[in-house]
């Protein structure tokens, strides 16, 4: 069972051809996310990851590792900090914190960081529902 404070950390990156799967599949085909060239004329220099692609890691370890199978995804309020690039090192946070255990439901505070530099690139808080987590 799910307590105040657990927390949880999950390390990815994301591939330009994630990316470009992303593109196809949103139909977000703005060429700061795949064009070098245009990419280099603006403030980021290269392509960036969109931000709701980034923020989908969230639901991959809510969903299957964090509370884990059985989840039920409810909300997610996100902040984009910083831009994400492709290749580079992440690392997702998670920590509860709080929990109804009447209505199976915890609120888990979401976040990223660049693996190396330690910024916050996204933060948010989430709720899930899981009867036999919670």
């Amino acid at each position: 069972m799910l307590k105040i404070n657990d927390s949880y950390e999950h390390n990815f990156n994301f591939t330009q051809e994630q990316v470009n799967k992303f593109i196809e599949i949103s139909g977000d085909d703005n060429p700061i996310h795949h064009d070098e060239a245009y990419a280099a004329q603006t403030v980021f220099k290269k392509p960036v990851i969109h931000g709701i692609f980034s923020a989908s890691v969230f639901s991959k370890v809510l969903g299957t590792i964090f509370p884990g199978k059985g989840s039920i995804y409810m909300m997610q309020q996100v902040e984009f900090l910083r831009p994400m690039f492709c290749g580079e090192e992440y690392t997702a946070f998670f920590k509860v914190i709080s929990l109804d255990e009447k209505r199976h439901t915890a609120e888990i505070e979401t976040i990223i960081k660049n693996a190396n530099t330690k910024k916050i690139t996204v933060r948010g808080q989430a709720k899930v529902m899981n009867k036999e987590k919670i």
